[in-house]
């Protein structure tokens, strides 16, 4: 009887202990690290402006810090709060994105800036549902699809997500806001190839939504402006291409190294948007390409914790998460890279974790608090009871 108690200690200790993914623990600190430089940089973009306009240098950054704090505890709060809860919240997480997307069209309660509503004012407080709706969206598709992934396989089983997708997309476009329309619809696409559509039916779906994107251009005569000072800025240096210009003479005047914190000339009433769609632009003139190249590099990171998160994910749920958080967050960093960059037509589109926007950022942080959560298996929940070495 020893003899066999000793055998079965001995097979336990030479089994594999399952290591605990400590090492993710660098992806809060990565996005704290992140959302803290983008205060930083909020301040440095936005003090000249805040105090011209509001007669507050802070005015801007007070704001961004607030939305700091909020998202830090949104983050931490969700880096606690077992994940595979979130499965049941699927519908409520739809309805309320699309509540929220068609209350901005609510005559005082919607606020309207710069010929677009996006935006729910309440008292002092300003809400963009869009900002929710990309998450909600993620929730719903990655828990659709999990909870019977063979239904997936046909085209009327991926017809919901499909279906919340589109919704969702339609009420944004009407706000109007076509970038994030599109950073929506590639995340679609993402979540329905992940969840594991047929190619056939997934082709079904991109050609039209590829043929779309051009008419949706084309009927907007402020999209074609758009498109024609991406292709040209300088025939209109004092119109449509002006911000583009701006961008390209920030970018340009930082070099290698930058001109200094602080020390952007084009902050000073030149770029528009500098603390929020075109911040890049600021931060590429005071820190140069070399300060670009190192924010990107912990934009990568970040992106490849996401990655690995999912990749090591034990459930299809997990799985399905983990990716789409990472997608918007990926989406957004390259499509404003290149908006600022002159890559593609001019659209508004923050910069994640470092753009001013309250919304962004604490759903921003709060996402990567779930994302945190999944890298630990679902923290929170209970253990497995351990089956006894000795079996009666």
């Amino acid at each position: 009887m020893n003899r066999a108690v000793r055998s079965v200690a001995a097979v336990e200790r030479a089994r594999p202990v399952p290591r605990r993914n400590t090492g993710l623990i660098a992806l809060p600190v990565l996005v704290l690290l992140i959302a803290a430089f983008g205060v930083l940089m909020v301040y440095s973009a936005s003090f000249y402006v805040a105090e011209t306009q509001y007669g507050d240098a802070f005015f801007f950054m007070r704001k961004q810090l607030v939305g700091f704090i909020l998202g830090a505890a949104a983050m931490a709060a969700a880096s606690f709060f077992p994940y595979k809860k979130l499965f049941r919240l699927k519908w409520p997480a739809l309805a309320v994105s699309v509540v929220l997307l068609a209350l901005v069209f609510i005559p005082g309660l919607g606020v309207e800036n710069y010929g677009a509503t996006r935006w729910i004012g309440i008292g002092p407080v300003t809400l963009q549902p869009s900002e929710i709706a990309k998450y909600g969206f993620v929730l719903f598709a990655a828990a659709y699809a999990s909870e019977k992934p063979e239904r997936m396989k046909k085209f009327t089983g991926m017809l919901p997500v499909l279906g919340a997708g589109g919704a969702i997309c339609v009420l944004i476009i009407l706000e109007p806001n076509m970038s994030i329309t599109m950073c929506v619809g590639l995340l679609m696409l993402v979540m329905l190839f992940l969840s594991g559509v047929k190619i056939r039916h997934f082709l079904v779906i991109l050609i039209p939504i590829a043929l779309a994107v051009p008419v949706l251009i084309a009927i907007e005569p402020y999209r074609l402006q758009r498109l024609y000072a991406f292709l040209d800025p300088w025939q209109s240096p004092q119109g449509e291409g002006y911000q583009l210009i701006q961008s390209l003479y920030a970018l340009g005047n930082g070099g290698w190294f930058g001109t200094g914190l602080f020390h952007s000339v084009q902050k000073y009433r030149y770029l528009p948007f500098a603390e929020s769609d075109f911040i890049l632009a600021v931060i590429g003139e005071e820190f140069g390409f070399v300060g670009i190249v190192v924010l990107f590099c912990l934009f990568g990171l970040l992106i490849w914790f996401g990655v690995r998160t999912a990749s090591r994910s034990k459930d299809l749920f997990g799985f399905l998460l983990a990716s789409g958080i990472t997608a918007v967050y990926a989406i957004q960093v390259v499509l404003n890279a290149l908006v600022v960059s002159g890559c593609i037509p001019p659209t508004g589109l923050p910069l994640p974790l470092v753009s001013a926007g309250n919304t962004s950022l604490i759903f921003t942080m709060a996402s990567m608090g779930v994302l945190f959560n999944v890298s630990r298996g679902g923290a929170g929940l209970p253990r497995r009871k351990k089956q006894s070495a000795v079996q009666n």
